[in-house]
């Protein structure tokens, strides 16, 4: 039942989301899939970009852990966004200062905060904002922070719960606060991996 509402809230959500974004400025390849409606907030001079076939999740009830909110998209004045091809994302939420970039085929798993500065400008304690990149087919883990600064490489895993504050590398499963590389995917698995999003 479950999965039958969200398929029909994408017939209803979804063009009404894209055509807002597209009056926004944001740039879409396509269709956003869209099971109720996220919160875009477009700062002056940014760009945002989505890629094909991007999916967003934004009802508590959509996912079997529940949201704590709807998708919240994020950029500062300038800053630039990007968000690849078959993108998946539940109540998630992405806060742009300067360059966040998300490959294809990411699973973000439920309320996961993506953010590449450290918000209050304004205090003499802020650092420089630093660019996120992360790489294609990675899935991160539910309740995950991904701080500035850090690139997440191809294939692989965050596990719930981390705070990522470091670059990780492609092919592993990382996990913990600080993150932390806890596993090495073998050749096999990767070569699975890959063939999926195929």
């Amino acid at each position: 039942m479950r999965l039958f509402l969200i398929k029909l809230l994408y017939v209803i959500c979804s063009p009404i989301t894209s055509l807002f974004m597209k009056v926004n400025g944001v740039k879409t390849k396509g269709i956003v899939f869209t099971s109720g409606f996220p919160y875009l907030f477009r700062g002056n001079g940014s760009e945002i970009s989505f890629g094909k076939k991007v999916r967003m999740l934004n009802l508590p009830w959509m996912n079997s852990i529940g949201l704590m909110h709807r998708c919240i998209i994020t950029t500062e004045k300038d800053a630039k966004l990007v968000i690849g091809d078959n993108v998946g994302m539940s109540g998630a939420s992405i806060w742009c200062f300067k360059k966040i970039t998300i490959g294809d085929n990411v699973r973000v798993g439920a309320n996961v905060t993506i953010i590449d500065g450290d918000a209050h400008q304004d205090d003499p304690r802020s650092g420089k904002n630093k660019p996120i990149v992360i790489e294609d087919n990675v899935w991160i883990g539910a309740n995950v922070t991904v701080l500035k600064g850090v690139t997440i490489g191809k294939n692989s895993l965050v596990g719930a719960g981390s705070v990522v504050t470091k670059d990780i590398p492609a092919n592993v499963v990382a996990a913990g606060n600080p993150c932390i590389v806890v596993k090495y995917f073998d050749e096999g698995k990767i070569k699975d991996i890959e063939q999926y999003f195929k």
